[in-house]
């Protein structure tokens, strides 16, 4: 007996309720793991203030990096500077509590200090107080001396930042430090490596290989990058693996393979190097040592597999990505090759570019659902919850990785017409364009 309209009609709405209830919970879990569920501390950062006229425009830059830092950290929040008194706070014995804690600063901590600039120096002393605790020991206290450029306040500003972040996380790692690597297309057929702080100032050039560079990653100690180029070998160009050193400021030396050599990744202790081979024929993966010696075959299929990413808590598994099934899809295996699963995904679609967060519990990768375009998304690898989709209906997004902290993610966007470096809170908000001439590509965040 068929079902009537009415009938058909409670069955749609009760799978909504349920499918909504499971994708909130998936929301909520991802939450939780990245660290952003929680109630975030005000933190006010006053103006610091200039000894002279010399040291004004330094002065505003390192408050305005500290603000930005601090606002980005997707723990903190900074009032509006238009909230904040009108007296002058400098040094400790300036600061009257509770100015900052009234409304509508309604502050729980505040940051301030000041900048004396020379020719050869700038000095800055740089304060942060529990405002709700008054006493008169600071929580964070500072001098900074250095060379009077912006390259250098700027990284000052960084440190600062860092220091209350991990202070008032609980020890958490913090980013503001942070370099991002990527790629950026230099001719028709000529792309090279560059590298930027975390909020996309002081972009510059790492290599000059004359040739196409692509999926650069750090090494876990962030003293080389492995990536894939194009490089002759038997008289063939081909992809091949590619290292450099951040230490030398120079290419190193790794193995050549027959056929396409591509996407290396390292091992979580930065002893080996998984990548993807198509040495014996199919593309497989193979481990080696870091100068590509001793490859050890991990895959035996009928498909590619491509994408390798080692979890980087445990150590023991790897993810990747292979066509073994008909279409790219998202697999787990042991990190000897043993115990390969693949992963079950409410829909079919092409999945690319799986990352593991730094707890080794959530994987973000790309995918193209058949009703839509690439879009960043995350789930948690242990878990029956669904993938939560944190972008949507932006152009094409791709590439995702990780910050150290666990609550940022960089990806590779068309959403302003060209391809450009993005980053996002790990729940999609707060969305940052990093890059926005020319076009950049597969980006990498640095460990520490």
């Amino acid at each position: 007996m068929p079902y009537s309209r009415k009938y058909m009609r409670r069955l749609f709405f009760a799978a909504a309720i349920l499918l909504a209830a499971r994708s909130a919970a998936a929301q909520d879990r991802i939450r939780i793991a990245t660290g952003l569920g929680e109630t975030k501390q005000r933190v006010a950062v006053a103006d610091f203030a200039p000894r002279a006229d010399s040291a004004k425009s330094h002065s505003a830059l390192f408050t305005q990096v500290v603000r930005d830092d601090l606002q980005y950290s997707g723990i903190l929040e900074v009032p509006s500077p238009s909230f904040y008194p009108t007296q002058v706070t400098s040094v400790p014995a300036e600061l009257k509590y509770s100015v900052w804690t009234d409304p509508p600063t309604n502050a729980h901590y505040v940051a301030f200090g000041n900048l004396t600039e020379t020719p050869a120096e700038v000095a800055i002393e740089a304060w942060l107080y529990d405002v709700r605790t008054p006493t008169t020991q600071a929580v964070v206290g500072k001098v900074y001396r250095g060379a009077p450029n912006d390259g250098q306040v700027r990284r000052f500003a960084h440190q600062f930042a860092d220091e209350i972040i991990n202070k008032l996380s609980g020890g958490l790692p913090s980013i503001a430090s942070t370099q991002i690597v990527f790629v950026r297309q230099m001719g028709p057929q000529w792309k090279e490596l560059w590298e930027m702080d975390y909020d996309g100032a002081n972009q510059r050039q790492l290599t000059s290989l004359k040739t196409i560079s692509l999926t650069p990653r750090w090494s876990p100690d962030a003293s080389r990058i492995a990536f894939t180029c194009f490089a002759p070998i038997n008289g063939v160009v081909s992809a091949q693996i590619c290292m450099y050193s951040l230490d030398t400021g120079k290419p190193v030396s790794f193995a050549r393979f027959r056929g396409t050599n591509a996407t290396p990744t390292w091992s979580p202790d930065g002893t080996q190097i998984i990548f993807s081979s198509s040495m014996t024929g199919a593309a497989e993966l193979y481990v080696s040592d870091v100068n590509g010696g001793r490859p050890k075959r991990l895959t035996f299929s009928n498909g590619g597999n491509v994408s390798p990413v080692w979890n980087p808590k445990t150590g023991q598994s790897i993810a990747f990505v292979s066509d073994r099934g008909g279409y790219p899809q998202l697999y787990l295996m042991n990190s000897d090759g043993t115990s390969t699963t693949k992963l079950d995904l409410p829909d079919m679609g092409y999945v690319i570019d799986p990352a593991w967060s730094p707890n080794g519990q959530l994987l973000a990768f790309s995918w193209r659902r058949p009703s839509g375009n690439y879009d960043i998304y995350i789930m948690d690898a242990g878990s029956s919850q669904p993938p939560v989709e944190i972008t949507r209906d932006q152009g094409r997004n791709e590439r995702p990785s990780w910050a150290p902290d666990g609550r940022h993610i960089v990806f590779e966007s068309t959403r302003t017409g060209t391809r450009q470096i993005w980053t996002m809170l790990a729940d999609g908000s707060q969305p940052h364009e990093l890059t926005a001439s020319g076009h950049n590509e597969s980006p990498n965040w640095s460990p520490k």
